[in-house]
């Protein structure tokens, strides 16, 4: 991913939500950035962040996963999401997850991401060892 791709866009702050977003993230989550969080996602304990990327232009977020291995930064963007409801990142514990419509699973070995516009959708992101899964937790 080149620096020129990320000219309009921004890392997802509270400016960015309407009041209630920002009350329901706040009173869930404290003073945390909604468009940032601290995860063990690939349980390496190696330095990663699950970041949102709200880009200005075309009103798209991006779900973009940064790993510190070796001295530098490896990003792996995870998902694109329509931004007209601007959504909010954070961690849950490694477990069981069931999508919205209970037809599938997912046990998560390690910590896992949720990328949720509230009142509107959740998706959870978990590392497979392999790859990204995803699976819809809330519709």
């Amino acid at each position: 991913m080149a620096a020129s791709e990320y000219a309009n866009a921004h890392v997802v702050s509270l400016s960015d939500l309407n009041q209630d977003d920002r009350e329901l993230f706040q009173k869930s989550h404290g003073s945390n950035c909604p468009g940032l969080t601290r995860v063990d996602f690939y349980g390496d304990g190696a330095p990663t962040f699950a970041l949102v990327s709200l880009r200005a232009n075309d009103r798209k977020a991006e779900i973009v996963i940064a790993h510190r291995l070796q001295g530098r930064w490896q990003t792996l963007l995870a998902d694109t999401a329509d931004a007209s409801t601007v959504p909010v990142v954070w961690r849950e514990r490694a477990g069981k997850y069931d999508d919205v419509y209970r037809q599938r699973t997912l046990n998560a070995v390690r910590p896992v991401v949720v990328l949720c516009a509230y009142e509107s959708w959740a998706i959870l992101y978990a590392w497979s060892g392999k790859k990204v899964e995803k699976i819809w937790i809330s519709d």
